[in-house]
């Protein structure tokens, strides 16, 4: 391999048969290999039958510090392969930074896909995946974490979330409260490993099994997005007008600031207040 770029190489989330023959290929010829845990990729690279030249530990705590030396690599022509521990590296793992600075710098980028918990658990969900969002892991407390559950009461996508097991009864409560205990959700568990498992119900459900049952595992949470919204009647519309108009809106600005508010043609609402 010749040219200085960085490598963004996805590895298996439990299934060790992901690892597809160009990420071995990759992983096997950079320069560098950054990593999260130089123990746990050793292990996978071991399995795949590849030595890895060198090894450079990018995590959590390190990713801002390592911007420096990586830059330096590329301005040198090697290929920096960048892996997580398990999935795809910028997605709830280290590797966002990295990519970002060497964009900036103008390195050429490359991706070698590869495993998603998230995307495995929203099409093993049964729920639409023709949009959603990702969301990670929530705030864990204070008002971010309730600010993020007001927000996703109204979310029309269907949402994807992470979430560890000793926290999973408190999460299924915590959306149960906030978009309602019959909203529909999937939770996905040890996806591609031995015991993967899926389970699909309502929030309220859900939350209620966790108290039965002893939560194992990293979890995937589907949940289904908000219902649209009930189209707005002439009725409505019409006594929305004439509140503003009695409070002193013009007829104009009213029909505006009502086709705004429900999401309908100004014309048909100004049409209804003549």
């Amino acid at each position: 391999m010749s040219g200085g770029r960085l490598v963004l190489v996805g590895t298996p989330i439990g299934n060790m048969g992901d690892l597809s023959p160009r990420a071995i290929d990759v992983l096997g010829r950079a320069d560098v290999v950054a990593c999260e845990d130089t123990r746990r990729t050793g292990r996978l690279l071991q399995h795949a039958g590849v030595r890895a030249r060198a090894f450079l530990t990018v995590n959590d705590h390190t990713e801002v510090a390592r911007v420096r030396e990586v830059l330096e690599r590329l301005d040198r022509g090697e290929v920096v392969a960048v892996v997580t521990d398990a999935g795809m590296p910028g997605i709830s793992d280290p590797g966002e930074r990295l990519v970002s600075a060497a964009a900036s710098a103008g390195h050429l980028i490359e991706v070698v896909p590869g495993p998603s918990a998230a995307i495995a658990g929203l099409v093993g969900s049964g729920l639409a995946a023709g949009r959603f969002c990702f969301e990670g892991f929530l705030p864990r407390k204070g008002s971010g974490r309730s600010e993020r559950l007001r927000a996703l009461a109204d979310e029309r996508r269907t949402m994807v979330l992470y979430e560890a097991p000793h926290r999973l009864q408190r999460t299924l409560s915590d959306l149960a409260d906030a978009l309602g205990e019959t909203r529909r959700c999937a939770l996905g568990r040890e996806l591609t490993k031995l015991h993967e498992e899926f389970w699909r119900g309502s929030l309220g459900a859900a939350a209620t099994r966790c108290d039965e049952v002893e939560p194992r595992g990293e979890y995937v949470v589907v949940v289904d997005g908000a219902p649209e919204p009930a189209a707005a009647t002439d009725d409505e519309l019409s006594a929305a007008v004439r509140r503003l108009v009695g409070a002193g809106t013009s007829t104009r600005d009213a029909a505006a600031e009502v086709a705004a508010e429900f999401g309908v043609s100004r014309r048909r609402v100004y049409e209804l207040a003549l």
